[in-house]
């Protein structure tokens, strides 16, 4: 288990919950807005606390989703008007910048 304070949950919670709906950002973008060292401890928290949160817009730095949860995630950016091609969310034309 990561090193993590609360304050690093809640930056990861309240930066996850600013992606906008249509927009997508990776575990690397958001680690790097929070200031932590590893993008593994975005996903670390993601899996203890991300259940009242758009998990769906967090992926990993390929544009591939998890392969557990990759069918409910792409079905959930579809219905945001986000398409994959092959699987793999266009991180070019998606990706959420952070300011």
């Amino acid at each position: 288990m990561p090193q993590l304070t609360d304050a690093d949950f809640e930056r990861v919670r309240e930066l996850v919950a600013s992606i906008p709906e249509g927009r997508v950002a990776t575990y690397g973008d958001i680690a790097k807005a929070a200031g932590l060292t590893n993008a593994r401890h975005v996903g670390w928290i993601m899996r203890e606390d991300s259940a009242d949160l758009p998990w769906h817009r967090v992926i990993g730095s390929s544009g591939r989703p998890a392969q557990h949860i990759a069918a409910e995630q792409l079905a959930r950016l579809r219905a945001e008007g986000i398409l994959s091609v092959d699987g793999k969310v266009p991180l070019r034309e998606r990706r959420h910048v952070f300011h």
